[in-house]
């Protein structure tokens, strides 16, 4: 069978191997091309990073917009909430804002989060730094800076503060990035469920 398939192989390889030699050529030209511009104007590689990095900023993912049970509030509406006897025993607030990018990656957790662990004992709440940059020093947030340090996830118990992420950091290690597990790991929600649950 070799004998017979070889030369009809060969002949299909010749003619094939002209087409596929001019087609390589023009291909690899491009890219030398390419390559040869980049080298020799470096302008114009730096205009590429500046032109990908306004792209890439403007078209980041935009936030997540369910509320899930969550509700947003006000600064004031959230110290009536906290001070007022009958509202939730708990209130897990996340402080964000539109600006930042962190905030729009973690957007989709809490909503979530609030969907999973809202119940009578325990309540979620949203304020936008973005419309009150005012709050921010009240509740010792830092919005901008390299700080990173929106977003802020508190968690209050009749009014007062129990726990907080990220905690406050003088030593500015990064964060890791947040999810749904890490957040309800760090505020122990998966307790306060069963807690609820049980009736204490």
């Amino acid at each position: 069978m070799y004998w017979f398939f070889s030369p009809l192989c060969k002949q299909m390889a010749r003619e094939e191997t002209w087409e596929a030699f001019i087609a390589d050529t023009l291909f690899f030209g491009k890219i030398f091309l390419i390559a040869l511009t980049l080298i020799m104007d470096y302008h114009l590689t730096l205009w590429y990073l500046v032109v990908f990095s306004v792209i890439y900023v403007l078209t980041q993912q935009p936030p997540y917009e369910e509320l899930g049970s969550a509700s947003k509030l006000t600064p004031l509406q959230l110290e009536a909430l906290l001070t007022e006897g009958n509202t939730s025993r708990f209130w897990l607030v996340e402080f964000r804002a539109s600006f930042s990018s962190s905030c729009r990656r973690a957007s989709r957790c809490f909503p979530e989060l609030s969907i999973t662990y809202s119940n009578k004992n325990l309540s979620f709440g949203i304020v936008d730094l973005g419309l009150f940059p005012n709050a921010a020093e009240k509740f010792g947030i830092s919005p901008g800076g390299s700080m990173g340090q929106l977003p802020t996830y508190i968690l209050f118990e009749n009014a007062i503060e129990v726990s907080r992420f990220p905690e406050f950091n003088f030593e500015a290690t990064p964060t890791p990035p947040i999810t749904k597990r890490l957040l309800a790991r760090h505020f122990e929600l998966d307790r306060h469920l069963l807690e609820y649950v049980n009736g204490k």
